[in-house]
C-alpha cells in the first residue's frame, strides 16, 4: 500500500512539474513576444527615418523627396482695366540702389523683448519723359522756306519710382520676442510694404538731385534735331520752359 500511495505521488508530482515548466515557458514566450514586435517597430521607423533622410540629402538621385514643396499657380487671367494714350517721349531712366535701415523700439522695453531692426537693399528705376501732348500751337515756329524751326516743350518731369522686386531684398532682421509671436500669427509675416515704401521714397528723392531731368531734356532735343534734319531741315532750334 505504502508503495501504491508513493508511485501515485510521485506521478502527481511529475505532473505538476511538467505543468509549471509549461506555464514557465508559455510566460517567456509572451514576455519576449511583446519585446519582439517592438524591436521590430523600432527597426522599421529607423530605416524609415534613413531613406527619409537620404532622400532629403539627395543621395539617391532616384529616390524622390517626400518633404519636396510643390507650386500650383491657381491665378486668374489678368484681366485688362483701362487703356491709357500716351504722348510721351520716354528719353532716360536711372537706375538707383538704397539701403534702408528701419528700427522700432519700444519704451521702457529692451530689444530682446520687444523690438525691430530691419537692414534692407531696395532697387528700382525711375523715368524721365517729355510730354509732347503740351505742346501748344505757338510753341512751333516753321519759316517760309521749311528750312527753319523752333520749338518749345515743356520741362522734363520724373516718373514714380518702380521697384524691382528681384533685385530687392532683406539682409537681415532682429526681433524681439513680442514680435516674433506677432509674426508667427500674423496672416502676412513677410510683408515689408512700409520697406517697399521707404525705399521707393528714398530713389524718388535721389532722382530729384540727380541730373536725369537735364539728360532726359538733352536726349528729346537730340532726337529732334535729327528728326527733322532728316526731313529736311538744316537749323532747328529746341527749348524747354516752364517748371520741371
Amino acid at each position: 500500500m505504502s508503495t501504491a500511495r508513493g508511485t501515485h505521488e510521485t506521478d502527481e508530482a511529475d505532473e505538476t512539474g511538467e505543468t509549471g515548466e509549461a506555464r514557465g515557458s508559455e510566460r517567456g514566450r509572451g514576455r519576449r513576444g511583446p519585446r519582439r514586435r517592438g524591436r521590430s517597430v523600432l527597426v522599421v521607423l529607423l530605416a524609415v527615418a534613413v531613406l527619409l533622410l537620404v532622400a532629403r540629402a539627395g543621395l539617391l538621385p532616384g529616390l524622390p523627396d517626400p518633404f519636396s514643396e510643390k507650386t500650383r499657380d491657381r491665378s486668374g487671367p489678368a484681366v485688362l482695366k483701362s487703356i491709357q494714350d500716351m504722348s510721351r517721349y520716354e528719353a532716360a531712366s536711372g537706375n538707383f540702389q538704397v539701403v534702408v535701415d528701419l528700427e522700432k523700439d519700444a519704451r521702457f522695453l529692451p530689444d530682446a523683448v520687444r523690438g525691430k531692426r530691419t537692414l534692407y537693399v531696395g532697387a528700382g528705376s525711375v523715368g524721365a519723359y517729355v510730354d509732347l501732348g503740351r505742346v501748344g500751337k505757338d510753341a512751333v515756329k516753321v519759316d517760309e522756306d521749311r528750312t527753319s524751326a523752333e520749338i518749345i516743350l515743356p520741362r522734363a518731369q520724373l516718373e514714380r519710382p518702380s521697384l524691382d522686386p528681384e533685385r530687392s531684398y532683406v539682409v537681415a532682421q532682429n526681433r524681439g520676442l513680442f514680435d516674433r509671436i506677432e509674426d508667427f500669427f500674423s496672416a502676412n509675416p513677410g510683408d515689408h510694404q512700409e520697406m517697399n515704401e521707404l525705399a521707393a521714397q528714398k530713389i524718388g528723392a535721389a532722382a530729384e538731385e540727380s541730373d536725369l531731368r537735364k539728360r532726359a531734356e538733352s536726349n528729346t532735343r537730340s532726337m529732334l534735331v535729327g528728326l527733322l534734319t532728316s526731313l529736311g531741315f538744316t537749323d532747328v532750334t529746341v527749348e524747354f520752359s516752364g517748371k520741371g
